[in-house]
């Protein structure tokens, strides 16, 4: 009896921790790239949340390996360093999260909280496409039939805000004011942008964790490691964007420029979040984790009405009920005979750790 009580209240506690981490991050991109004040480099922004990571799971790994320095530095040694092509072969990833996460706050600055969240379930899309192409894995019926009100939810979601009122000109730009808020330095909004940047995220997001999966079957390494191996070849890339893209500006204002105790926040926000999810998303179903997004999303909507002044219409709700309902159906498993079908989260957020 305490057991099935234990157990229910995880699964509850890993609702509410999905909820807050999928609808937190979002708000909290779109405040820090919209409010008043100087704007931060979000490349450092990426960077630095690295960097908070590799720290995180080089402590995790060493907990693992009961606190012994001496046997912490051999599998370290043994796991990155003496196995070469198996340290390459996260180079691929490492550089697609890079990637990846840049263009989620190139989103943040051009499209709402809700649109944002909204879009990026696309994820689900691309995962599914992938897994077919790379992992031959068949999906359901129901499944296809998820994936196809996905995409016409996203598609109705992103004509609301084109025919919208705060939709700006025809040419898909606005002002800072039109989505809420302004910052000085702020990008001027470009929803087509914002659109775009967000479509590239969700393809890199499905290819990346495919991959992921494929390389990384019958790895005998702790997901701990996996991510030490991920962030230390994420950093460099991450330097690399910072000077391709930022170089003037990092030379002119500083690394840090606009940086603030809401900055550092954030950085922690997007580093600590998927490390927490890793620890309680095998207590969560699909079922859970379908509630869980939808939630999200509905928090998203609501939150972006009172703080950024969101004009929330008829088409944009139905669309989202349309993505919503996409979750449950792509999650749902009818046979229920424990083969759990391709994961709506994709799998680097099952198997290994979320990369947000």
């Amino acid at each position: 009896m305490n057991i099935h009580m234990n157990t229910n209240t995880l699964k509850y506690v890993s609702l509410l921790t999905l909820t807050l981490q999928n609808a937190i991050l979002g708000l909290s991109m779109r405040y820090a790239r919209t409010r008043p004040g100087d704007i931060f480099l979000s490349s450092t922004a990426v960077l630095m949340a690295e960097f908070a990571k590799l720290i995180t799971c080089l402590f995790l790994v060493f907990n693992e390996e009961g606190k012994d320095a001496q046997k912490f530095i051999r599998s370290l040694h043994r796991t990155i360093i003496a196995n070469p092509v198996d340290t390459l072969k996260v180079c691929v990833p490492s550089l697609v999260y890079i990637v990846q996460n840049n263009l989620l706050y190139v989103s943040a600055s051009h499209l709402d909280a809700a649109t944002y969240q909204v879009t990026y379930q696309l994820k689900i899309l691309t995962t599914a496409m992938f897994a077919v192409v790379i992992l031959r894995r068949k999906l359901l019926n129901t499944q296809w039939g998820a994936l196809l009100l996905l995409v016409m939810g996203i598609v109705l979601v992103q004509l609301a805000q084109t025919d919208g009122p705060a939709s700006g000109s025809s040419s898909g730009t606005s002002s800072p004011a039109a989505g809420g808020s302004g910052a000085a330095g702020a990008p001027e909004q470009n929803r087509m942008l914002g659109l775009w940047a967000a479509l590239g995220a969700c393809f890199l997001s499905g290819f990346a964790g495919i991959y992921f999966e494929k390389i990384l079957k019958g790895a005998e390494i702790s997901v701990w490691m996996r991510n030490v191996q991920l962030s230390l070849l994420s950093i460099p890339f991450g330097l690399l964007t910072c000077f391709v893209n930022d170089a003037g500006r990092i030379y002119d204002r500083g690394f840090f420029h606009g940086y603030d105790v809401f900055v550092w926040y954030l950085v922690l926000l997007q580093a600590g979040g998927g490390l927490i999810v890793a620890v309680v998303v095998k207590y969560a179903d699909n079922i859970l984790k379908g509630f869980a997004t939808s939630l999200a999303i509905i928090i998203s909507c609501v939150a972006s009405i009172y703080i950024f002044d969101f004009n929330l219409t008829l088409q944009f709700s139905f669309g989202a009920a349309l993505v919503i309902a996409s979750i449950f159906l792509y999650g749902y498993d009818p046979s229920k005979q424990g083969t759990k079908p391709t994961s709506m989260q994709g799998p680097d957020e099952e198997k290994l750790l979320p990369r947000v």
